[in-house]
């Protein structure tokens, strides 16, 4: 939801802020959130099975396989994390390239969100009794719980501090172009363009959250039948939450392409955070499905297949995703020509 225009006002036109105290400490604490999981997945990838009950099924031979796979590339989406938390506080990071932080932070926004948002309820209906005993039993034979807490727990962390540096990036870099409500933005040659694309996304969003929703008020089909048997409440606390973020992602879309009426009042940065977060948790979490079933392809029995309407659902999300950043993007980049057109005018 960003500028990715070559318009956008050279980074150099405005001093980069001073890392200052509070940065450095949100700095820090997003770095040390990942050495626990990097520590975890380097052990994994060594040959240490740290956290792996004896006769899980990651120790078989297809189990490992696959887990090294995942694991080779956890570690490098996390060490990702550490960069992108010294991008977002030193100097030269104001100087990067708009795409360049912003579709990592894109995907981290999906990846972590969910997590943000469905762990503490997780834990809470764990506490209350919502998870149904055979799947907490075949969880426990898959991981140890012990890692299930330190693994959430660490993205938590994560998510908060490298989301107030997010937001403090964001701020002082283009602040400008979030200001004010959806109503002041002025119509350009691309408008029906952007309408129409708003439009695909939300009606393709329909899609999959008519499908999350289904499967979070009970309904087992389109389930494959392993998954039908192991439903409790964090299943379906997950289903709504992605049911909800494909609301999130319709809504801030129509919102960006259709600013009138009622509309007209929403403030702008409020529109795009529901768009980027939304398209996000949908991307990402849809990609990361699909990468998981593509690294276990015949390596799971036919009852735990993700099954055709699963598999919709995700290629859905991911089309709802591009086409929402698509929107945001050249809206932003509409902006950031205008404002840099302006600057030119001044001068």
């Amino acid at each position: 939801m960003t500028p990715t225009h070559p318009a956008e006002p050279p980074a150099t036109a405005v001093a980069a802020p001073r890392t200052t105290a509070p940065r450095r400490a949100l700095r820090a604490v997003a770095i040390a959130a990942c050495l626990p999981y990097l520590a975890l997945k380097t052990a994994w990838l060594t040959g240490f099975h740290i956290g792996i009950p004896e006769g899980s099924e990651l120790l078989t031979t297809e189990g490992e396989t696959a887990l090294f796979l995942l694991n080779a590339l956890t570690v490098a989406m996390d060490a990702a994390v550490v960069a992108l938390a010294l991008a977002l506080t030193l100097p030269r990071g104001r100087r990067l390239p708009a795409w360049l932080m912003l579709l990592p932070l894109w995907i981290a926004t999906g990846l972590l969100a969910p997590i943000v948002l469905g762990f503490p309820f997780s834990v809470l209906l764990g506490v209350l009794g919502g998870r149904d005993g055979n799947a907490g039993r075949e969880s426990a034979d898959f991981l140890d719980d012990w890692v299930f807490t330190l693994v959430y727990t660490g993205f938590g962390v994560q998510a908060l501090a490298l989301g107030a540096l997010f937001a403090l990036y964001v701020r002082d870099r283009w602040g400008p172009l979030l200001g004010g409500r959806l109503a002041d933005l002025p119509d350009t040659p691309t408008a029906p363009a952007r309408r129409t694309g708003a439009v695909a996304a939300a009606v393709l969003a329909l899609v999959p959250a008519a499908l999350h929703l289904t499967w979070a008020a009970g309904a087992t089909a389109g389930l494959p039948p392993g998954q039908a048997g192991q439903r409790d409440a964090v299943f379906r606390l997950t289903e709504g939450m992605d049911a909800l973020f494909a609301a999130a992602a319709a809504a801030g879309v129509l919102l960006l392409a259709f600013r009138t009426g009622a509309a007209g009042g929403v403030r702008l940065r409020t529109a795009t955070a529901l768009a980027w977060t939304g398209s996000a948790a949908l991307t990402a979490g849809s990609g990361w499905m699909l990468l998981a079933d593509l690294a276990n392809e015949g390596h799971v029995t036919r009852a735990q297949e993700t099954t055709a309407p699963m598999a919709l659902a995700y290629a859905v999300e991911m089309v709802v995703g591009v086409l929402v950043l698509t929107v945001g993007a050249h809206l932003f980049a509409e902006r950031s020509a205008e404002r840099s057109a302006e600057r030119a005018a001044g001068r």
